[in-house]
C-alpha cells in the first residue's frame, strides 16, 4: 500500500514539473521578445529594457527556469502587469465565486448523474432507460454557453424567477448567494450529468450481468440492496475515473460559464488577462489549475485502492 501511494505521489510531482516547464516555455519560446509582448504595444524601448532586466530574460534559459520555479515553490507567482499586484493575491480575491460554482456543479453532477445511471441500468431497455439515454446524448452534445443563454432567457428574462447575471458573496447572505449560482450551476452541470450517467449506466450493466448478482437475486436480495450495496460498489472504479475527467472539463467550462453569467471568478480573471496580455496572471492561473487537477487525480487514484484492494499491488 505504501509503495502504491509513494509511486502515485512521485508521478504527480513529475507531471507538475513537466507542466511547469511547459508554462515557463510558453512565453519564452513564442515569436518575438517576451518583454515586448508583456509590455504591450505602447511600451517604449526603455520600458521594454527595464522589464527584460527585471524578469532576468538576459540570463541563460535554465537559470531563468530555476529562478522562476523557486518563486513558484515559495508562493511568488510574480506581479500582474496591468494591476501591479501579486498574482496570487488577485487569484485569491476571485477564488470564492469559482470554488462556489465548482462545488455546486460537482455535487449536482455526481448526485444526479450517478442516480440517473443507476436508474437507467436498473430499467435497461425500458422507457426510462431510453429517455435517460436521449437526455445524456443531448446534454453531452450541447455547448455550455448555448444552455446558459437558454436558461437566462427562460428562467430569468421570461419567468423572472432568478437573477440574470452576477454573483453575490456569502457575506451578503446564503439565499442571495445560492440564487445567483442556480443558473450557472445548471448550465454547467447538464453536460457533466449526462457524461456521468452514461458511464455509470455502462459500469452498472456490466456488474449486473455477473454471476454473483444473479446469485444475490436468487437468495432474495432486494433491488435496493443489489443496486447500491453490491453493484454500485463494484462499479465504483470507472465512476471515480469520471470524477477526474469531469474536473478537467470543469476547468474550461468555468471559464465559459463565468463569462456568460458575468461572474467575477478565476475564469473571468483569466479571460481578462488574455485580452490584456497579462502573462504573469496567465502563467499563474495555469500552474494553479494544473496543480488542482493533478491533486484531484491523485486523490482519485488513492481512492481506487479503497474500493478495489487489488489495485494496491
Amino acid at each position: 500500500m505504501a509503495g502504491y501511494i509513494l509511486g502515485r505521489i512521485v508521478s504527480s510531482i513529475a507531471v507538475m514539473i513537466m507542466v511547469g516547464m511547459f508554462v515557463f516555455l510558453l512565453l519564452r519560446l513564442a515569436p518575438g521578445d517576451p518583454a515586448a509582448i508583456m509590455a504591450g504595444d505602447t511600451a517604449t524601448p526603455q520600458m521594454i529594457a527595464e522589464l527584460s532586466a527585471k524578469l532576468g530574460l538576459a540570463d541563460p534559459l535554465p537559470l531563468q527556469f530555476a529562478h522562476w520555479a523557486q518563486g513558484i515553490i515559495e508562493g511568488d507567482f510574480g506581479n500582474s502587469i496591468l494591476a501591479g499586484q501579486p498574482v496570487l493575491q488577485l487569484v485569491a480575491q476571485r477564488l470564492q465565486p469559482t470554488i462556489s460554482l465548482s462545488f455546486l456543479t460537482m455535487a449536482l453532477s455526481l448526485s444526479v448523474g450517478v442516480s440517473f445511471g443507476i436508474l437507467a441500468a436498473w430499467r435497461a431497455g425500458g422507457l426510462i432507460d431510453r429517455a435517460l439515454t436521449a437526455f445524456a446524448a443531448f446534454g453531452f452534445s450541447v455547448p455550455v454557453f448555448v444552455v446558459g443563454y437558454f436558461l437566462i432567457y427562460w428562467l430569468a428574462i421570461s419567468a423572472h424567477w432568478l437573477p440574470v447575471q452576477g454573483y453575490k458573496p456569502l457575506e451578503d447572505g446564503l439565499v442571495s448567494w445560492f440564487l445567483h449560482l442556480i443558473l450557472p450551476t445548471l448550465a454547467l452541470s447538464i453536460g457533466y450529468i449526462a457524461f456521468i450517467a452514461r458511464i455509470t449506466r455502462a459500469s452498472m450493466l456490466e456488474v449486473l450481468s455477473e454471476d454473483y448478482m444473479r446469485t444475490a437475486a436468487a437468495k432474495g436480495a432486494s433491488s435496493y440492496s443489489m443496486l447500491v450495496h453490491h453493484a454500485l460498489k463494484n462499479a465504483g472504479v470507472p465512476i471515480l475515473t469520471v470524477v477526474g475527467l469531469v474536473f478537467a472539463y470543469l476547468i474550461s467550462g468555468v471559464v465559459i460559464t463565468e463569462t456568460v453569467f458575468n461572474i467575477p471568478g478565476v475564469g473571468r480573471l483569466t479571460v481578462d488577462a488574455i485580452n490584456n496580455r497579462d502573462y504573469p496572471i496567465i502563467q499563474g492561473v495555469l500552474i494553479l489549475t494544473s496543480g488542482a487537477y493533478v491533486l484531484i487525480n491523485l486523490i482519485v487514484d488513492l481512492a481506487y485502492s479503497l474500493i478495489d484492494p487489488r489495485i494496491r499491488y
